[in-house]
């Protein structure tokens, strides 16, 4: 038998070591388009981007010899052959018993993004080297997108002297990640911090001639930039899947996989950021992108594949941290409408903030609040109510 997972980063070397662990001694194939092992892509925008420290990789290639993975780096999977069980390569077919994809997502652009010199993206390390190069004290950076990775790269470029203003489309960021309430909670972190915020705008026309000098903003604002860093969103890596007959969720093209991870296709799963699931812990249909469910699902997905006489399903309760100016944000479980700042309030230095659904605990935020983080991950895990929150949050108080 042998096992063939599609795509090199977190989710797909977990999935090649939990299967290992699980005893499996056939035949793996490890296919990335990267030419770089797995490495700790969240610092990108953080130390290293700072620092210039090295970035940590997840395996080494000692490692993934003593795992007998064959590894085929800076190889892009180009088609799924089911009927025949073969992937299509760029270095050619691939036969497979069992499949993992986890191929992850591609950076969106906007419409009309001219090929000007300064600007950039943020996916890769050459993508950070490219961004640290030109990270000096008073360099004008414009931040498109005001997302987890672009207030990252504001945040630090902040650090490093620049000077950076961010511009979103949305009335209010990260809606979709945190909700509307929590969203302008964390939003007011930029303005505290010096960094201008522009939203409900984008740009209308970028100026300068061979390197950019600047944009238009559809306000009629118009911002100098030396570096624009775009980071408007990204989209599951499922191009290549076209054709195959597997089955893709209408809304984004992630593959919709079942309770135990498997596809439409017989043999073959899906894990990370380019899988949706229905998740049994908060009863909801979601596909997630973030370093913890990437690990945690390519993991379970390396087991499930490779014993199929005992499948389990993956259910979690989701969770992932950003850093902003020295600040650290964690948010658990999924956002909502109905939010109660249970301690603190948004615009403090430290708050909890919790998501109601009825009288169960579905998702909670916290700003520098990482002791009370899991265990609020727990109760929603255990379908806690208000009354388990408010216990929680009054124990060890002085009476």
């Amino acid at each position: 038998m042998s096992l063939v997972v599609v795509g090199s980063s977190l989710a797909g070397l977990r999935a090649v070591e939990s299967a290992r662990r699980a005893g499996f001694t056939g035949d793996i194939h490890l296919v990335g388009a990267e030419h770089h092992l797995a490495y700790d892509r969240p610092a990108l925008s953080k130390a290293h981007l700072v620092s210039g420290e090295p970035v940590e990789h997840l395996q080494s290639p000692e490692g993934l010899r003593a795992l007998r993975v064959d590894a085929r780096l800076g190889v892009t999977a180009t088609g799924l052959d089911p009927a025949a069980k073969i992937l299509r390569t760029s270095a050619g077919d691939v036969p497979y018993d069992s499949l993992i994809v986890a191929t992850g997502v591609t950076p969106q652009f906007p419409p009309g993004l001219p090929s000007l010199d300064g600007i950039l993206t943020l996916r890769t390390i050459e993508d950070a080297q490219a961004l640290r190069a030109r990270l000096h004290p008073g360099v004008r950076i414009l931040v498109l997108g005001a997302g987890f990775i672009g207030s990252e790269v504001a945040s630090s470029a902040r650090a490093l002297g620049a000077l950076p203003t961010i511009v979103d489309a949305a009335p209010v960021p990260l809606v979709r990640a945190v909700g509307t309430d929590i969203g302008q909670a964390l939003a007011s972190l930029h303005a505290r911090n010096g960094t201008p915020l522009r939203l409900a705008a984008t740009v209308e026309r970028y100026l300068g001639h061979d390197r950019v000098e600047g944009a238009r903003l559809t306000t009629g604002e118009v911002l100098p930039a030396d570096v624009v860093v775009v980071g408007v969103g990204a989209a599951p890596a499922t191009g290549w899947l076209e054709g195959s007959g597997i089955e893709l969720h209408p809304k984004d093209r992630g593959i919709v996989c079942d309770a135990y991870l498997r596809t439409s296709l017989p043999g073959v799963f899906a894990a990370g950021d380019v899988a949706h699931w229905p998740n049994a812990d908060l009863d909801s249909a979601m596909r997630l992108e973030n370093w913890t469910n990437a690990a945690a699902q390519g993991a379970h997905a390396g087991v499930n594949a490779v014993t199929p006489g005992a499948l389990s399903p993956y259910r979690t309760v989701p969770y992932f941290w950003s850093d902003w100016y020295g600040q650290r944000i964690q948010f658990v479980g999924i956002p909502g409408d109905d939010v109660e700042f249970v301690s603190g309030a948004p615009d403090a230095d430290r708050f909890t903030a919790a998501v109601w659904h009825g009288e169960r605990l579905v998702g909670a935020a916290t700003l520098n609040e990482p002791r009370k983080t899991m265990k609020l991950r727990r109760l929603i895990a255990g379908q806690g109510t208000r009354q388990h929150v408010g216990e929680l949050l009054n124990r060890g108080r002085p009476s």
